[in-house]
């Protein structure tokens, strides 16, 4: 990749950027994601004219936003203009003059964690962003591995940029509890139905607070878990927390349990960390690339070793300790700074190939 920034053969880069998923106060993982690449892009490069573009049903909404100096707003349909546009939510309409794509997942294609209409859907328009984009993003390993074998991407256009991560947080322990948390939406590919039959193996006085809206694809049956748990008591269903309300549980919580099936990145592991938690965590996916060696990584189909796991850190408080400390000295190697860098660095490989 060249060193020489693209920017030196032109006075001012017009860059677009999918804003659509940045609106709002309380963002899932992509509207972080995308609100962190947009301020982060434009306070980067202040000699640059970025163009936030918002689809139809979002726009209205977007004029309550205050927006960078050299940032403008416009409407997203048909072909942005711009010099390079990227779509920060794997999906891309029509091509712009070149076209980088984030993808942060592609989960929908390997598991039954949607309708089978959804499926066709989401297929359809990963095909299509993966087929219209001159470099593509990925968020993980995991997922460039997703995008190359089941949208048959060449290697040579997939770039590995992780997520940034909440800085660490200072917590003293003697306001924890014995509280196991879990943070997400609740749905089938979450793996919250085995998690409580897991926590039923804990010794009384120890709570399990789910914290995420219920919603999601197959929830009826993963809160029926809870609902025929003998522990149902001892269990919290408290649907989506604004991120104040998350901090708390976070401060109180003794252990962080997070056995999805399938993540794109795994956001919520690097937040417990952060806030000095030990982590219990899937060993598939993306999640051993965040985790590292700071959590406890199970099966997450594998009951048996889920219940293993939280009953070591439950009754082992040097175990508890050694991750924690693991776990904030993993956290910083995980900025948006750098993710801004490393996105910048594809910007400029695209353009640089035709400047």
């Amino acid at each position: 990749m060249s060193s020489v920034p693209f920017l030196r053969y032109n006075s001012r880069v017009r860059i677009g950027l999918d804003a659509t998923y940045s609106l709002g106060k309380n963002l899932s993982g992509v509207g972080v994601y995308s609100r962190e690449m947009m301020t982060g892009l434009a306070r980067a490069h202040p000699e640059e004219s970025f163009r936030f573009y918002y689809r139809p049903h979002r726009l209205l909404k977007s004029l309550s936003e205050k927006l960078p100096s050299n940032a403008s707003r416009r409407l997203l349909t048909g072909a942005p203009r711009a010099d390079l546009f990227h779509a920060l939510n794997q999906r891309v309409d029509r091509r712009s003059r070149r076209t980088v794509c984030t993808f942060h997942d592609l989960f929908v294609m390997t598991g039954e964690y949607s309708s089978p209409e959804f499926r066709a859907r989401f297929t359809e328009q990963a095909r299509q962003a993966a087929a219209n984009s001159d470099a593509i993003i990925a968020v993980s390993q995991s997922t460039a591995s997703q995008v190359e074998q089941l949208l048959g991407v060449e290697p040579s256009r997939i770039h590995v940029v992780p997520h940034g991560s909440p800085q660490a947080v200072g917590v003293s322990a003697a306001r924890r509890e014995n509280l196991v948390l879990f943070v997400g939406v609740i749905q089938k590919r979450k793996n919250v139905g085995r998690l409580v039959k897991a926590f039923e193996r804990l010794p009384a006085g120890w709570r399990l607070a789910l914290a995420g809206a219920s919603q999601g694809y197959g929830a009826a049956e993963e809160l029926r878990a809870v609902e025929e748990s003998p522990r149902r008591a001892d269990i919290d269903i408290l649907g989506h927390l604004s991120g104040g309300q998350l901090a708390a549980l976070y401060a109180r919580a003794r252990i962080f349990a997070f056995p999805s099936l399938d993540e794109g990145f795994g956001m919520p592991i690097l937040e417990a960390m952060a806030h000095g938690v030990p982590v219990v965590t899937s060993q598939c996916s993306a999640m051993p690339e965040v985790a590292g060696d700071a959590a406890l990584l199970v099966d997450p189909l594998n009951i048996d070793q889920l219940a293993h796991a939280l009953t070591r850190l439950a009754g082992d408080e040097g175990l508890r300790e050694d991750l924690i400390a693991r776990g904030r000295a993993r956290v910083p190697r995980f900025t948006w700074d750098s993710a801004v860098a490393q996105t910048w660095a594809v910007y400029e490989k695209v353009m640089g190939a035709s400047w």
